[in-house]
């Protein structure tokens, strides 16, 4: 097992008991975050050019599962702070060296151009003078580098704020992934250096490795599917637990020995582990690739966003079936099949892995031309 993954099995009971409080808190605890970033869990993709640890992503994929499994919103922020991380590889190596040389940084951050920059040079510095307001700012509050995307006269650009320049709106009210934090921020009249910007799509890697050389969009999409995976996986894992033990009403028999439970929960496992497989193979593949210095094909990014929006379609099918099965048991807060259930339709939700991709990936399987600058 690797060493990372052993990592994960030692804090995941620090992460497991501080679940609740997450919930409440609407963000995750620091105790919580401490242990991600001392296992190396939120800077995953940081190149060991950086002193990162350069997690190959079948790795990745594996890890996120597991911090998902103890709980879902821990296994979110891992995921969107280590996906951020690996645009470390675009900047230059001075400002990668000053923001990600340092393990005890979090960086997060929205991709979605929603800022409004404008050319300004302060003190002989060129740089872009923003102000925007992004949503879904997962685990921001714990980062000390938060990035926003802006429009500039002629580019979209992602610019690096540190966090004294941004401002947190209180918005993350909701059903599901209440831990993760995933509030709106904003920023008004920043100044950032253009060095501390990129292109994305446009801006080459000054660091020449594996991961500078996966596709960014298709190891977001990946990993946001493995949340989602690791949320089923714990889903199933408690209705296994409840089940040994849970007569329901006016029956003799437990949940376990009711035959409805047996087919339901076999038609799930076999759900889950299948679309676990799919996934890992299509990204193992993709890695091997790009291991022999080769470039990921458009069939194999396919594949990818194919395997990764099925995971999260049948993570949240496996935790619907658990929560169905417990009973009146899986309602209440304190329930964690219904947290399980909540987390994982939060997945689904996710642009990159929405059901609705599957109309893109279908015209693209029939070979019909279609964008894929973001695919």
């Amino acid at each position: 097992m690797p060493a990372l993954l052993e990592a994960i099995a030692d804090i995941a009971e620090v992460i497991e008991a501080h679940a609740d409080e997450a919930e409440g808190a609407r963000r995750l605890p620091p105790a919580t975050v401490a242990a991600l970033v001392d296992a190396d869990l939120m800077r995953m993709c940081v190149p060991a050019a950086y002193g990162g640890p350069e997690v190959a992503p079948p790795t990745m994929i594996e890890a996120i599962a597991a911090v998902a499994h103890a709980d879902g919103a821990a296994g979110w922020c891992s995921m969107i702070a280590s996906t951020t991380s690996s645009l470390s590889a675009l900047l230059p190596a001075d400002v990668a060296k000053e923001i990600y040389g340092d393990a005890s940084v979090v960086t997060g951050g929205v991709f979605a151009p929603n800022g409004k920059a404008v050319a300004e040079t302060v003190d002989g510095v060129n740089g872009l003078r923003v102000a925007g307001r992004w949503a879904w700012g997962s685990g921001t509050q714990h980062c000390q580098w938060i990035l926003g995307g802006a429009m500039t006269t002629d580019a979209m650009r992602l610019c690096w704020f540190p966090a004294g320049d941004v401002s947190f709106i209180d918005t993350w009210h909701t059903g599901g992934m209440r831990g993760s934090g995933s509030l709106d921020y904003s920023v008004d009249a920043a100044f950032v250096p253009l060095d501390h910007t990129v292109i994305p799509g446009a801006t080459p890697p000054v660091v020449d490795c594996g991961i500078a050389r996966f596709p960014n969009f298709t190891l977001l999409a990946c990993s946001v599917a493995a949340v989602g995976l690791g949320i089923g996986r714990r889903a199933l894992d408690e209705l296994a637990d409840i089940a040994l033990g849970k007569r329901p009403q006016f029956s003799s028999r437990t949940l376990a020995q009711s035959g409805f439970t047996q087919i339901e929960l076999a038609r799930a496992e076999a759900q889950l582990r299948s679309a676990r497989a799919f996934l890992i193979d299509e990204v193992g593949s993709a890695w091997a690739t790009v291991e022999r210095g080769d470039h990921v094909t458009l069939d194999q990014r396919i594949a990818m966003r194919m395997a990764a929006t099925h995971a999260a379609t049948a993570s949240a099918s496996a935790a619907d079936a658990a929560f169905t099965l417990a009973g009146g048991t899986a309602v209440y807060d304190t329930s964690v099949l219904g947290r399980c259930m909540r987390d994982a339709h939060v997945v689904t939700q996710h642009i990159q892995t929405a059901p609705k991709l599957n109309e893109k990936i279908g015209r693209l399987l029939l070979g019909h031309d279609d964008d894929v600058t973001m695919f």
